[in-house]
């Protein structure tokens, strides 16, 4: 070897431990701005409990809402939320004035003192136009609730007006939301969602105006409900259309299906056209705004068992003791949710949660 070859050698043998010596600090020092953001992390949610508590002082009304987001985030961590707000902070139902949409004081119970419904206050048109406003400006077009946006504002103004209330304060879901937010992200803990929410089994669900809507109605004596429609858990490709199909074929082979379609429009969730398939019936004019809901959750309440998305009311079912089988073929964004759904059923002993992935039928099939 040259002695120029050498002194190349020592030079790339010193520039390779330069290089192995940087890497501990580089990890150190990523670790130590993960552990900032992580502080960061519980710092705001910390503020949250604070600000969470400044509501739940005083005895004034709170306007517990307006509810604009998804019926699964609704029914999954809304509902519990609420009833662990109540518990922790001693609120007593009277003071709360629950506001959502489609008659969900049916999903709410007890926990509400007074409800108030969106389609009480706006038309189904002016609901889609003004939340695909919100969505649009305040949250990328998403569905979560993240901040007090106008039409909040103007929602909340307009129920003080309805029930004549001259203070009050406001539970937004947009506390939640911050809650959660980054346990679904991993940047915090589980712990911070179950100190936050209480689960339980709910009885079976008392409307009127649902039951008013049922019993003029020929309703088969034991049936299937099922609600499938296309979102973030299920895609509308051909191939998922056909796999949805031949599930609910199979369903109505044991018992009529009862399809749980609305075509309201007020949100981008659209459901798959079922109604032609044989044994099934569809409850679309059964509902109207105001009860759309209030009758879906009626109709799974009273069914052998849920066939649907998985997602929205999905998450109530095992919990009002129905056995659901959900329905996807993407599981990326519903992990978090599923984990939840599973052990909460399992901590209060709810009905059998069964999952389909259509992807594995599609693989499996001839």
């Amino acid at each position: 070897m040259s002695g120029f070859d050498a002194v190349v050698n020592f030079g790339r043998k010193a520039t390779r431990r330069l290089q192995s010596a940087h890497k501990p600090l580089v990890r150190l020092m990523r670790q130590r701005a993960r552990a900032q953001e992580h502080h960061g992390f519980r710092e705001a949610a910390d503020e949250l409990d604070r600000a969470i508590a400044r509501v739940a002082s005083g005895r004034a009304p709170i306007i517990v809402g307006p509810w604009l987001a998804e019926v699964g985030y609704e029914v999954l961590y809304w509902i519990p939320f609420l009833r662990w707000f109540q518990d922790a902070h001693g609120v007593h139902r009277d003071r709360l004035v629950v506001v959502s949409r489609g008659g969900m004081e049916t999903a709410y119970g007890e926990l509400a003192g007074t409800y108030v419904d969106l389609f009480d206050l706006a038309s189904p048109a002016e609901l889609a136009a003004r939340n695909a406003e919100r969505r649009s400006l305040a949250e990328g077009g998403g569905q979560k609730q993240s901040g007090v946006s106008r039409y909040d504002e103007e929602l909340i103004a307009a129920v003080q007006t309805r029930l004549g209330v001259g203070h009050s304060v406001n539970l937004h879901p947009s506390m939640m939301f911050g809650l959660f937010r980054h346990v679904w992200y991993g940047n915090l803990p589980f712990d911070v969602l179950w100190r936050h929410t209480r689960y339980a089994k709910a009885e079976r669900p008392s409307s009127a105006a649902a039951s008013a809507a049922l019993d003029r109605v020929s309703l088969p004596s034991e049936f299937i409900a099922v609600k499938v429609y296309g979102g973030p858990a299920l895609g509308t490709s051909e191939t998922t259309k056909r796999a949805v199909a031949d599930v609910v074929k199979r369903a109505a082979s044991v018992a009529p299906v009862v399809l749980l379609e609305t075509e309201l429009g007020v949100d981008e969730h659209r459901d798959f056209e079922l109604e032609a398939l044989p044994g099934v019936i569809s409850a679309r004019s059964w509902m109207t705004p105001r009860t759309n809901l209030a009758v879906q959750i009626a109709l799974i309440a009273r069914s052998r068992f849920f066939l649907g998305t998985c997602g929205g009311l999905a998450w109530m079912a095992p919990f009002l003791g129905v056995p659901t089988v959900a329905l996807y073929d993407a599981d990326r964004l519903i992990a978090p949710h599923l984990f939840v759904s599973r052990l909460a059923g399992t901590r209060v002993n709810a009905a059998d949660f069964t999952t389909i992935d259509l992807r594995a039928l599609d693989r499996i099939a001839p």
